[in-house]
């Protein structure tokens, strides 16, 4: 078993022996795709790193909460990571669509409100756009529900094709209410309002935790890392993590602990586990 990391920053200390000195009141909050699951081509065979689970489930009974906060579907999240029927995470949340979808392990639900009506007008439109923008081959829209995305990792040259595509997507988006979230050779097109850094605090508040802990990858987990430092500002002690790549380093200059990606995450979990039992 790998020891715990030591954070790079004091705020991450405390944070960290916050969490190990009253673990039943800590929170725990994990992104899924990158930092649970390894990235991959193509989104639908994403899955959770073989680790991931046996480790959220030695891990999840000992503190207050579990939640994956995702931008995909909160049941496809639920799937993807095989975390239905798990002992050991009865009490598992999942956040889906950023926070607008919710799965409770306890009851095998999703709850949520009504779809925004511009993500089927955006879904009407989207592919016309983006043979305006001359799009890449090998670029591809992935259905969401709640959401679009556009996918760039598979075109010819991914970053081209991402940036060529940024200025129309946003325009597209701005049209019917919705905006964009740049990540990983990918631009979703989503409602505003609601982001993980919303999602993550208000799921501090619902559990009333005293410590939290957030790991993340991509662009995406910014606002959560963001309501991490509200949080600590306000008194809650917080650990930030990135699962880092070579793809992304705006996380891991804000982070307290780097790790090497899913693969380090799961090491984490693991070594966290231990701890508290120790």
């Amino acid at each position: 078993m790998d020891s715990l990391p030591t954070p790079a920053t004091q705020l991450g200390r405390d944070g960290l022996a916050a969490l190990l000195a009253k673990p039943s009141a800590a929170l725990v909050g994990l992104d899924f795709d990158g930092t649970l699951a390894p990235i991959v081509a193509d989104p639908e065979q994403a899955r959770a790193h073989p680790g991931a689970v046996p480790a959220l489930a030695a891990l999840a009974p000992k503190v207050a909460s579990v939640a994956v906060v995702t931008g995909r579907p909160a049941g496809v999240a639920v799937r993807h990571g095989g975390f239905a029927g798990v002992p050991g995470l009865e009490h598992l949340t999942v956040l889906g669509h950023y926070g607008a979808e919710r799965w409770d392990a306890v009851t095998g639900t999703v709850t949520a409100p009504p779809p925004h009506p511009g993500v089927a007008a955006v879904r009407a439109e989207l592919p016309g756009v983006l043979d305006r923008a001359g799009a890449w081959h090998g670029t591809w829209i992935e259905e969401k529900g709640r959401a679009v995305a556009v996918h760039t990792r598979r075109a010819d040259d991914p970053q081209a094709a991402f940036e060529a595509l940024r200025g129309p997507l946003t325009d597209l988006a701005t049209r019917h209410g919705l905006i964009v979230e740049p990540g990983r050779m990918v631009l979703e097109l989503r409602p505003p309002g609601m982001d993980k850094g919303v999602a993550l605090a208000d799921h501090v508040r619902r559990t009333g935790a005293e410590s939290v802990l957030y790991a993340g990858d991509d662009l995406g987990d910014l606002p959560a890392f963001a309501a991490v430092g509200k949080l600590r500002s306000d008194g809650v002690p917080g650990l930030l993590v990135c699962s880092g790549s070579t793809e992304v380093t705006e996380l891991a200059e804000r982070a307290d602990v780097v790790v090497d990606g899913p693969a380090g995450v799961v090491r984490l979990l693991v070594s966290l586990a231990a701890a508290i039992e120790g």
